[in-house]
């Protein structure tokens, strides 16, 4: 573990991400103003010591709005990458070591639920629920647990027979003894290193569909809906959307370089994110 932290790209991107950590702790402390306050007689301000990026066309605090929408737009990303783990994952180990009508069943519902791009069916499936943080989280869980139900899957179908599980079999353990004590710590590499790179592909998601008005409801301050805020003054005060804009490109690049890092240091071959 502690060599990990010696690879170049692992270093930079958790770096990154501790200084965005850092300022979503300090940020609302350091800058006491209310991201939801309305002052038009401040709209469009420069930035200056009371605003440290300047106001918005409704005169919103544009630093308070990122530190906060940061708490929301990286917050919803983990707790949704994290209910994709622990739904896809037992999925895939329980369907790769059952085998049988159970694995026919679950691969032929992956591979027809895979079938379209993982965004068309967010689109649709947040389109249909309606426009909220909670029914875009959904949407991500149902395109997402897909990918971590293969990998599971086809690293315990690639372990069920060797020695130490007809072993531990042998001796008595259970279908769930085998599953955690033996092939979960099998299952660890992979998964860190598609959960590292999912971060910024979930975090793109939630931008776009705000974006387009699926996920965050204005006057929430997230990312993706500042963008969208911001769009009808990109011309006169681009600010408006490059602050947002780059807030969502430096983390998706941190999360990268760790997920990068990640499967350079663990060995993880390609075929396994496949």
């Amino acid at each position: 573990m502690v060599h990990l932290f010696t690879h170049r790209m692992v270093t930079i991107g958790m770096f990154i991400l501790a200084v965005i950590v850092l300022m979503m702790l300090t940020g609302s402390w350091l800058v006491a103003n209310d991201p939801l306050a309305i002052d038009l007689g401040r709209r469009l301000a420069p930035p200056s010591f009371s605003y440290p990026l300047g106001t918005d066309h409704l005169g919103r605090c544009l630093f308070s709005r990122l530190v906060v929408g940061a708490r929301t737009t990286i917050g919803i990303t983990m707790l949704t990458l994290m209910i994709v783990v622990f739904v896809g994952i037992p999925l895939g180990m329980l369907s790769g070591y059952l085998g049988g009508r159970f694995d026919s069943i679950m691969m032929r519902f992956l591979d027809g639920a895979s079938a379209l791009p993982e965004f068309v069916v967010a689109i649709a499936i947040a389109g249909f629920l309606g426009p909220s943080l909670t029914n875009l989280m959904f949407a991500i869980v149902w395109v997402k647990w897909i990918g971590y139900a293969r990998v599971a899957r086809g690293i315990v179908l690639a372990e069920r027979k060797k020695d130490y599980i007809l072993a531990a079999r042998a001796a008595g353990s259970n279908v769930w003894n085998i599953l955690i004590l033996h092939l979960v710590k099998k299952i660890i590499p992979p998964i860190l290193v598609i959960g590292s790179l999912d971060i910024g592909k979930i975090i793109m998601i939630i931008a776009m569909m705000s974006y387009v008005g699926l996920g965050a409801q204005p006057p929430a301050p997230e990312w993706g809906a500042m963008l969208n805020e911001g769009r009808t003054f990109f011309q006169s005060h681009p600010q408006l959307i490059l602050y947002p804009g780059l807030a969502i490109f430096i983390v998706v690049i941190a999360c990268n370089l760790i997920g990068e890092g990640l499967r350079d240091h663990l060995d993880v071959k390609n075929s396994k994110l496949k």
